[in-house]
């Protein structure tokens, strides 16, 4: 190499190596005159336009899928006939993911609430309900096309801590991520590093903050570009969040997380945008063992696109609502969730929305939602679809 071009070459990295909006004189580069190498004196013409156009307009996305609680398995004093344990024998460990898996599987990570221990002990807790589900049903999680799970729940430890520990095993051996407590998710997917952690969210106090404040700074020291909180939270059956949903999730956006997942209530609540992020209030049930037939099948999967340019996460908004049921059957629960079609799908969808709308000073209530295949679809990159 001939000496004379080393500083044009040092010059011309320097100015690739920030960002492109603080030259704009990359964006104008075509082609550039250079020292020929090979040829002594001599120089050459050399097109730089695909390259200045990979670094001006570099552009990265991750879709995250988010649905309710997930509980493969049973309670003791439930019996056997209908329970999920009978599903099992009778439809095998494909039955349950069937006609979800194919949405899991084009998305880049789902994250669900596993509402129950993966344990063989015996020794349970004394409560009224105690989860338990065969170890090797832990595969249905994979056939699901579900890669993740949060833990912090109130049957995380239904069978005592062999129940819990045995638990956290499974899924690791089964190759599926699990966070909660003061376990966290830290994992990289298209070059964006995700970052999660997972509470039960019952109280809103000075230490439960500090400690939100403190997970979220840790997770983006260690990398994490976006931050997913998960709070077990609210009260059963009602369909509203109450105070303590609502200052917990506005402080935890406040705190820097980009998104806040619920469950806990058993039915769906509201989604709120707040600060341009999302709060989803709760998720309500999905692969749900723990009631052979509840009066509400309504659930849904939530869908988020997190768009990044030049590696800093943008404001573009682009969100997906798939109106689901926790049974393919209305006449029981066979503990397949299945997306809605028609005028049960737009039944679900208005519940979703009206619960939305009854958040006070949520953004997202004003929003018109259009219609993609029965699905709400909120998106900057094109319209919001429903």
């Amino acid at each position: 190499m001939s000496l004379r071009s080393i500083p044009f070459l040092l010059c011309f990295s320097v100015l690739f190596s920030h960002q492109p909006y603080q030259h704009p004189f990359i964006e104008k580069v075509q082609k550039v005159i250079i020292p020929d190498m090979l040829n002594g004196d001599y120089l050459k013409t050399v097109d730089f336009s695909a390259i200045v156009d990979k670094v001006t307009n570099y552009e990265n996305t991750v879709t995250i899928s988010a649905a309710g609680d997930v509980t493969i398995g049973s309670d003791d004093s439930f019996g056997y006939h209908g329970t999920f344990h009978h599903e099992v024998d009778v439809s095998g460990l494909e039955h349950f993911g069937k006609n979800i898996a194919p949405i899991f599987h084009d998305d880049d990570l789902t994250i669900v609430n596993l509402e129950t221990t993966l344990t063989s002990s015996h020794h349970k807790a004394e409560k009224t309900f105690r989860f338990a589900g065969k170890p090797s049903y832990t595969e249905i999680l994979n056939l699901s096309g579900i890669e993740a799970v949060n833990l912090a729940n109130n049957h995380t430890y239904d069978y005592l801590e062999k129940g819990y520990e045995d638990t956290i095993m499974n899924l690791g051996t089964y190759h599926i991520d699990s966070f909660g407590y003061d376990r966290f998710l830290l994992k990289e997917i298209n070059g964006i590093t995700i970052g999660a952690f997972g509470y039960n969210g019952w109280n809103d106090t000075n230490e439960v903050r500090q400690q939100i404040e403190g997970d979220i700074a840790s997770l983006k020291e260690q990398g994490a570009q976006i931050v997913i909180a998960n709070f077990h939270w609210g009260e059963e059956r009602h369909y509203h969040p109450n105070a303590t949903q609502q200052s917990l999730g506005r402080f935890t956006i406040d705190a820097g997380a980009d998104l806040v997942l619920g469950h806990h209530p058993h039915v769906v609540q509201g989604i709120e945008e707040y600060q341009s992020k999302y709060i989803v209030y709760s998720l309500g049930n999905f692969m749900f063992g723990g009631n052979r037939n509840p009066d509400d099948k309504d659930t849904f999967i939530f869908q988020q696109t997190f768009h990044f340019a030049s590696d800093e996460l943008t404001d573009t908004k682009d969100i997906r609502i798939i109106p689901t049921s926790i049974s393919s059957v209305t006449e029981r629960n066979n503990y397949q969730p299945t997306p809605l079609e028609g005028m049960e799908a737009e039944r679900v969808l208005n519940k979703i929305l009206t619960l939305s709308n009854d958040i006070p000073e949520n953004e997202f209530a004003y929003q018109e939602p259009s219609v993609d295949e029965s699905n709400a679809v909120l998106s900057s990159v094109g319209s919001f679809v429903r």
